[in-house]
């Protein structure tokens, strides 16, 4: 999964696009991407979002709404890139979940408009098997990913109170990829090393690849240079490829050669 440099392309979205180019850490995931709502039902304790589009955090627990003429302006969007070549895929999303647990019919009509001017898509979500309802509308050439932090029960009650639990989603992920779509995890933001490794020894079957990373904006006692020495001995033991972000690379020895270390 390269990443293209839309800059590169005649791109020209109007200030008020819904596709955006994403900046930072998060570039590192996607060329464009694509926010359907605003808020979230998955309550995360380290989600960023908040704190990113200057929201309450109440506020923004308090359910996804969706964005102003979302779709007449994805419509626009589209043609644009269509117009324009991009061949990545798009992703949904980074401030909001495509599969909440309220009405996502706005999803499925997203997913139709970028279907329908021949742009592909990757969905990263902690929805699991709510996403299943629209999996007739991926295509080869799209994908399908979840953020998996830990699967011990309680740590997910606590730190992602209002997701479904990590079996939910890994069960989605193993569809996904039964019916051909390609399939990756967000392993970031990591909360422990031992859950971390035990999400990839639970996945690796029907994952196609990982992206690795770490807890930002919170502090923790992960020792980040043990944490990436056995992620990425385990990913390289079991054949995976996988991306380390930005943060982790310094952690790796200078003669560390996989092709799948950056994009």
């Amino acid at each position: 999964m390269a990443i293209i440099d839309v800059s590169a392309l005649q791109l020209k979205l109007a200030t008020d696009s819904v596709i955006y180019k994403p900046k930072g850490r998060a570039g590192e995931y996607a060329a464009l991407a694509l926010n359907l709502y605003t808020g979230c039902t998955h309550r995360c304790l380290y989600c960023f979002s908040p704190s990113v589009q200057h929201i309450g955090r109440d506020e923004f627990n308090a359910g996804a709404v969706e964005r102003k003429d979302l779709l007449d302006r994805l419509r626009r969007d589209a043609a644009e890139c269509q117009r324009a070549g991009v061949s990545d895929q798009i992703l949904l999303c980074f401030c909001t979940d495509a599969y909440h647990g309220g009405d996502t019919t706005l999803t499925r009509d997203a997913l139709k408009i970028l279907s329908a001017h021949n742009l592909s898509f990757c969905v990263l979500s902690k929805g699991g098997t709510r996403a299943l309802r629209d999996i007739d509308l991926f295509r080869s050439g799209d994908a399908y990913a979840a953020t998996l932090t830990c699967l011990d029960s309680a740590m997910a009650a606590h730190w992602e109170p209002g997701a479904p639990h990590p079996l939910d989603r890994i069960a989605a992920l193993e569809a996904f990829h039964q019916r051909g779509i390609e399939t990756w995890v967000s392993l970031e933001p990591a909360l422990n090393t031992e859950e971390t490794l035990a999400i990839v020894e639970a996945t690796h079957r029907f994952v196609d690849f990982y992206k690795v990373g770490r807890l930002n904006y919170l502090k923790c006692d992960i020792d980040w240079q043990n944490h990436t020495d056995r992620v990425v001995a385990l990913l390289e033991q079991l054949g995976k490829r996988y991306y380390l972000k930005q943060d982790l690379v310094g952690f790796l020895p200078e003669t560390h050669t996989s092709a799948f270390r950056i994009l």
